[in-house]
């Protein structure tokens, strides 16, 4: 079957997460994607972090740089950038995350880039944009996490900003891009896709930004709670296990005001009731867990049909039935990793192989380009 975006050519000049987390999810659905690293060590990506005990090679290499082609090119060696310029030619997609100026340096900029491929779809992706008084600043997932919103508003009322466990903003990012990328090649005009790591974490801060404009109020930290919905948050029951429950509407709250034995108490009757008495219910909410197992919880809750769910770790997930059959975990060339982000039915994507060697097919493309 004909995957979705199988006449798409990518180059991807891009590093670590966000960039080559671009290129990857157009591969998934078909994209050429060819993946240029620099001679001397490639992209980081390959030793960050954990490593496959069966050959040494990075995890996040594996899952992040599947369905690319590799191939090694120093774009300060003139034989190695008419190489690149042939591909350009050819191309429909070119991701990059050099820091800013960076790729007119080497002589690559946006306008030499058009004139070789005037339909040409450059993604750019940086910390703070291409333009701004923070556009030469390095980029990093911590920074935009810390000057999102996103730190200020996670961790306990009385305990420090908290920083996501994982590359959230990387992850994000690359999302952003592979969408603000299909959306710039549905235009067909060749031009400069410009993400920026701050910017798209910044998307997700919901109507944080419009409270404070119209209001001056701002969202305090309360841990795993939303200030708009009580109860909302984890909580441990009697076998040391955690459930995750929300009343994020009123018919929900009803149904768990109901299960608490408290459907009566004017104390809880609107949002803003539940609200101003947040202490008083989320202590019921806590002490009807710590009774319970995590079992008896998420029965009495299912049953109710109040939103709730058991807090799971990799070990739970790899043994649920609806991840299996989903597929949301797949083996690809025997390494387990996440499957596509999206289901087709039509013109589904494909996982056909996982983040190859170092100038694995440097030597085909340098002979035959895109066909080799």
């Amino acid at each position: 079957m004909t995957q979705p975006l199988a006449d798409l050519r990518v180059i991807d000049l891009s590093t670590v997460i966000a960039g080559p987390n671009c290129a990857r999810y157009l591969g998934d659905f078909g994209a050429q994607v060819i993946k240029v690293e620099r001679p001397d060590g490639g992209d980081s990506l390959r030793n960050m972090a954990w490593r496959d005990p069966r050959d040494g090679e990075g995890m996040w290499w594996k899952l992040v740089n599947r369905n690319k082609r590799t191939i090694d090119l120093d774009l300060k060696a003139p034989d190695d950038v008419a190489v690149l310029r042939r591909l350009v030619a050819e191309a429909d997609v070119l991701v990059e995350n050099f820091r800013p100026g960076t790729l007119e340096r080497l002589g690559l900029g946006p306008d030499v880039l058009l004139a070789i491929n005037p339909r040409l779809v450059i993604t750019r992706i940086t910390g703070f944009g291409q333009t701004g008084p923070y556009s030469g600043r390095p980029g990093f997932a911590t920074i935009a996490e810390s000057m999102s919103g996103l730190a200020a508003i996670s961790g306990e009322p009385d305990g420090q900003p908290l920083l996501p466990a994982f590359a959230l903003t990387d992850e994000l990012t690359g999302v952003a891009a592979a969408f603000a990328t299909m959306v710039a090649l549905h235009s067909g005009v060749g031009q400069v896709v410009d993400v920026s790591l701050i910017e798209s974490l910044f998307q997700l801060m919901s109507p944080l930004v419009t409270l404070f404009g119209l209001t001056g109020e701002q969202q305090g930290r309360l841990g795993a709670g939303l200030p708009y919905t009580v109860p909302r948050g984890t909580y441990q029951c009697a076998d040391d296990k955690w459930v995750g429950l929300s009343a994020s509407s009123d018919s929900v709250a009803a149904r768990v005001l109901r299960l608490l034995g408290v459907e009566a108490d004017p104390r809880f009757t609107t949002f803003t009731d539940r609200m101003a008495n947040r202490d008083a219910l989320e202590a019921l909410m806590r002490d009807f867990c710590h009774a319970r197992s995590q079992a008896e919880v998420l029965c009495a809750f299912t049953d109710a049909e109040a939103a709730i769910g058991p807090v799971m770790d990799m070990a739970d997930i790899a043994a649920d039935p609806h991840y299996a059959f989903r597929e949301a975990i797949v083996r690809l060339d025997g390494t387990p990793m996440q499957g596509l982000l999206a289901k087709l039915s039509a013109t589904p994507g494909a996982l056909r192989w996982q983040g190859r060697a170092k100038n694995a097919d440097g030597d085909e493309i340098r002979a035959k380009g895109w066909d080799g």
